[in-house]
C-alpha cells in the first residue's frame, strides 16, 4: 500500500530531470507570440502556463490527467485530488486509507469558528470562507518550516502536508459559514465514516442519501479547469512568493468571488427562477423560445450558455442534468433547466452571436442545490470553492515539486507600447 506522499515522492525525480532535459534541449523554442490586442484583452490565448492537473479540450471538456471528467463521475472526491496530483487513482485499501486521513483532519480549529462568529452578519459567505481559510494560516506546516530553513527539495512535501490539511478542513469551514451565516443553528461535527462529500452535507445539515452523493459528484466536478483561470492563477502566482497554500488558497478564491468567475451559478438560477415566476411553474417549449428572443432582443445575454473554450455541451452539465433527471424530473425549476436545453441553443444559432451556444455547467448546478433546500444563493460559490481548492492544491503541490520561481513578466507603459506600436 502506497500513500500519496509516497508515490509523488518516487513520481518528483522523474518530472524534474524530465523539465531539465526540455528546458535545456529546446528552452529558445518559441511558443506563443503575443499580440496588443492580447495585452489589453487580458491576455486571452497567450500561452504562459504550465498546469499539468487537468485541461480543457472544447468538445470532450475538462480533462483530468489525460481521462475526461465524464469517465471519472462515480469516483470520490478524494479520490480525484489523488488523480490530480499523481495521474493515478488510488485503489482498495489505499483509498480507505486517503479517506481515513482526510477525516482525521477534518476538525475545524476553535479559533476558527471564534473569527466567523465575530464577522459581522452583513458578511457575505465567501468573506468569511475566505477569512476562515486565512485564519488557519496559523497551522501552516509551509510556513514553520520555511522558518526553520527548509530546503528546496522538501518544499513540495511541506506543501502537500499544508494541502492536505486545507482540504480536509474546508468542508467544516463552509458548512460553519452556512450554519452561522443564516442562524441554522449548532455546528454539526464531522463523522469519520464519511466520504469527504457526504461530509459535507452531513454539516451543512442534511443527510439525505440522495444529497450526499449530489455532494459527491458536486465536489467532482467542480475540481480542476487549467491553470489560466483567475482563481488557478492567482493561487499559482502567489503560492511562486513561497507564501503558504492558505495565502495562496485564500487569494485563488478571492478571485473566485467575482461575478465574472464564480458567481455565475447563481446568477443562472435566478434567471431561471424568473422564468418560473412568469409562467407560474416550467413554461412550454414556445415560452420558453419567446423568453429567450425578448431576452437577446433587449441586448441582455442568457446565463449559462457559452463558454471560453467549450464548443459543445459542458459534460459537467450533462452529468448534472443526468443527476436531476434521474431523481426529481418534474421539479419546476428543474423542468426549466431541461426545456432551456432544449430549446435556447438553437435560438442562439438563430441569433448567431454566440461562439457557443451550449450550455456550461453553471447552466444546471444551482437548480440541483435548490432543490435540496440550498436556497441562500449567494452561498453558491462556496460550494464551488470547497471543490475548486482541490485543483488549486494540487497545481500548488507540483510547482513546488518543479522548483518553479517567481511568476514575474515584465510590464510597460501604454506610452511605451504606442511608441512600439508606431515602430519607435
Amino acid at each position: 500500500m502506497a500513500s500519496l506522499k509516497e508515490v509523488l515522492a518516487a513520481q518528483i525525480p522523474e518530472i524534474q530531470s524530465e523539465i531539465r532535459t526540455l528546458v535545456k534541449e529546446h528552452g529558445d523554442k518559441v511558443v506563443s507570440e503575443v499580440t496588443l490586442k492580447q495585452i489589453y484583452g487580458g491576455m486571452r490565448g497567450v500561452k504562459g502556463l504550465v498546469c499539468d492537473t487537468s485541461m480543457v479540450d472544447p468538445i470532450d471538456g475538462l480533462i483530468i490527467r489525460g481521462i475526461p471528467l465524464a469517465e471519472v463521475t462515480d469516483r470520490y472526491a478524494e479520490e480525484i485530488f489523488y488523480c490530480l496530483c499523481t495521474g493515478e487513482h488510488p485503489e482498495g485499501d489505499d483509498v480507505e486509507a486517503f479517506r481515513a486521513d482526510f477525516a482525521a483532519r477534518a476538525e475545524l480549529p476553535g479559533l476558527v469558528i471564534d473569527v466567523l462568529k465575530a464577522l459581522p452578519k452583513s458578511a457575505h459567505p465567501m468573506a468569511m470562507f475566505i477569512t476562515g481559510i486565512a485564519a488557519m494560516e496559523d497551522i501552516s506546516f509551509f510556513r514553520k518550516s520555511y522558518d526553520e530553513g527548509m530546503t528546496r527539495d522538501k518544499m513540495w512535501e511541506a506543501a502537500l502536508e499544508d494541502s492536505l490539511t486545507l482540504l480536509a478542513k474546508l468542508p467544516a469551514l463552509a458548512s460553519a459559514v452556512y450554519r452561522i451565516k443564516y442562524d441554522k443553528g449548532d455546528l454539526i461535527a464531522p463523522d469519520p465514516s464519511l466520504n469527504w462529500g457526504a461530509n459535507f452535507a452531513h454539516m451543512l445539515g442534511n443527510d439525505d442519501p440522495d444529497f450526499y452523493d449530489l455532494m459527491r459528484l458536486y465536489m467532482v466536478l467542480h475540481c480542476d479547469h487549467e491553470g489560466g483561470n483567475v482563481s488557478a492563477f492567482t493561487a499559482h502566482v502567489v503560492g511562486s512568493a513561497l507564501s503558504d497554500p492558505y495565502y495562496a488558497v485564500a487569494a485563488g478564491l478571492s478571485g473566485l468571488a467575482g461575478p465574472l468567475h464564480g458567481l455565475a451559478n447563481q446568477e443562472c438560477l435566478k434567471f431561471i427562477h424568473g422564468i418560473v415566476e412568469r409562467y407560474d411553474g416550467a413554461p412550454t417549449e414556445e415560452q420558453m423560445k419567446d423568453y429567450a428572443w425578448e431576452v437577446l432582443n433587449s441586448g441582455r445575454v442568457v446565463p449559462g450558455y457559452g463558454h471560453a473554450v467549450l464548443r459543445a455541451t459542458d459534460p459537467r452539465f450533462t452529468a448534472f442534468h443526468a443527476f436531476g433527471e434521474d431523481h426529481f424530473p418534474d421539479d419546476p425549476v428543474f423542468k426549466t433547466v431541461s426545456t432551456a436545453f432544449k430549446v435556447i441553443p438553437d435560438v442562439l444559432k438563430e441569433h448567431g452571436k454566440a461562439a457557443n451556444p451550449y450550455p456550461n455547467v453553471d447552466a444546471g448546478s444551482g437548480a440541483l442545490l435548490y432543490y435540496y433546500g440550498i436556497t441562500e444563493m449567494e452561498f453558491y460559490t462556496v460550494f464551488f470553492s470547497v471543490s475548486r481548492a482541490m485543483g488549486l492544491l494540487s497545481q500548488l503541490i507540483l510547482s513546488r515539486a518543479m522548483w518553479e520561481p517567481i511568476t514575474r513578466p515584465k510590464s510597460h507603459t501604454t506610452d511605451w507600447y504606442k511608441d512600439f506600436a508606431a515602430g519607435e
